[in-house]
């Protein structure tokens, strides 16, 4: 069956909620896997392995972040291409964007493997946990490839107006990371390093499936064997869109590897804690983390086909909607964060750190249901040099600013370390507002002229 779908027409709320939705559920289900290794190494495992997952899967995720904006250029330059009805070009640029990947991911393994000392060290793994850091590390070092081929096959579908299939594959490695995660951790007993391997096998498995379904199904899209090569041109189009996102994203992962930094300096507990509520707060931002991809690919394929109003129209429409779903989840953590907490670990002093930490992201929620809608419609337009901007000043000039500051508080907790976060997002979305304000303004001067 085709999934892939033009976004460029139809009702605007109707045709960007059909698209995020399956967007909401494939993050949901990555959420889900991801969380599932701190929860069987909650359950099954030490103190200690669940703090080395924390921090190494901290870490990871700040690469995984790097790679997922990288990818942001291959869904925004196809997806432009296919507003623009060109086909065969959408196709070179995507055979161009598996070389790069390939590339990105040989590169990233080789860092990760020969600096996994150094970087567990930089990150201030407590000691006591300090090997399990380091096999978490590795063993997702080594795996790194599958994490690039697989975010690239993922955005190439989203660039097509596909969220289905997306979704279809992170089913499969869902279901063979929990069962994996289950034989290395609960049966073998390997704790981190099980984790670890139940992560990098279930994405191998599913990038497997999506080369798979590329070969097998119809898509709106020209791609032959030659175009499966160092295209420079098109390999630099897609660097010039996605290089300022993923250079964002790697300095905002920064800022969090910081705030880990700090509650390691504390104690185990409290850096089990951070990780366990960064576990939840992968759930909680799942909305307006799936209105921001979805938003990207749909204001990508209007403004290639010249429809800049409906382009606008839909992130009004996306700030609405995840508003609306932010009064509830955010609600509910702050009140009851604790609950959510102790679906990944046994430890009440754990559980306890992670709901004080837990509350500020609660704030948090309500910000980021606008701010990321509007990182999605600045990407789909290709403005992603303003996302870098406005992304570094919120990380550098305003959470690790806030984050020092409250940890040299007298009896600060975590709760006031935590607040660094929805601080910076407020300063993000003023300068959002002012760039769209700008950008009107100058379109007006540039219509009257």
């Amino acid at each position: 069956m085709d999934n892939t779908k033009s976004l460029t027409s139809g009702g605007v709320l109707s045709s960007l909620i059909k698209f995020a939705i399956p967007v909401l559920v494939a993050m949901f289900l990555q959420s889900l896997y991801g969380a599932v290794d701190l929860l069987v190494v909650g359950q099954f495992a030490e103190t200690i392995d669940v703090s080395g997952v924390a921090t190494g899967s901290l870490l990871m995720q700040t690469v995984t972040m790097i790679i997922t904006g990288l990818s942001m250029g291959v869904t925004i330059y196809v997806g432009q291409k296919i507003g623009e009805k060109k086909e065969e070009e959408a196709g070179k640029a995507i055979g161009a964007g598996i070389v790069l990947f390939l590339l990105i991911g040989a590169i990233l393994s080789i860092l990760l493997v020969f600096f996994t000392k150094q970087l567990a060290n930089i990150l201030h793994a407590p000691s006591e946990a300090y090997v399990q850091t380091c096999e978490y590390i590795m063993v997702c070092g080594v795996g790194t490839i599958f994490i690039g081929l697989y975010n690239l096959l993922g955005a190439i579908f989203r660039g097509i107006g596909d969220s289905k299939t997306p979704l279809f594959t992170v089913f499969v490695a869902c279901i063979i990371n929990i069962a994996a995660d289950l034989l290395f951790v609960a049966v073998f007993g390997l704790g981190a390093m099980g984790a670890a391997l139940a992560t990098i096998i279930a994405q191998a498995v599913s990038v497997i499936v999506s080369i798979f379904i590329i070969i097998k199904k119809p898509l709106p899209f020209v791609l032959k064997k030659e175009y499966v090569c160092f295209n420079k041109h098109l390999i630099l189009q897609e660097l010039r869109i996605g290089t300022p996102i993923a250079l964002q994203e790697f300095l905002v992962g920064i800022s969090f590897m910081v705030i880990q930094t700090v509650v390691n300096s504390i104690d185990v507990t409290a850096s089990a804690g951070v990780g366990v509520a960064e576990k939840v707060c992968a759930f909680i931002m799942l909305v307006p983390s799936a209105f921001s991809q979805a938003m990207s690919a749909f204001v990508a394929q209007n403004i290639g086909a010249g429809y800049k109003d409906r382009a606008l129209k839909a992130l009004k429409c996306g700030i609405i909607t995840s508003l609306g779903v932010a009064v509830f989840i955010g609600s509910f953590t702050f009140y009851k964060g604790n609950i959510l907490a102790n679906i990944f670990t046994k430890d009440i002093e754990v559980i306890e750190q992670a709901f004080q930490y837990l509350r500020a992201y609660a704030i948090d929620t309500f910000f980021t249901a606008i701010l990321f809608c509007y990182i999605g419609y600045y990407n789909g337009c290709g403005k992603t040099f303003f996302v870098m901007i406005q992304g570094i000043i919120g990380a550098f000039c305003v959470r690790v600013p806030v984050v020092f500051l409250m940890s040299n508080l007298a009896n600060t907790t975590l709760f006031h370390i935590g607040l660094a976060t929805p601080i910076s997002s407020i300063v993000q979305i003023v300068l959002c507002v002012f760039f769209m304000l700008y950008t009107i303004h100058a379109e007006k001067k540039n219509v009257s002229h």
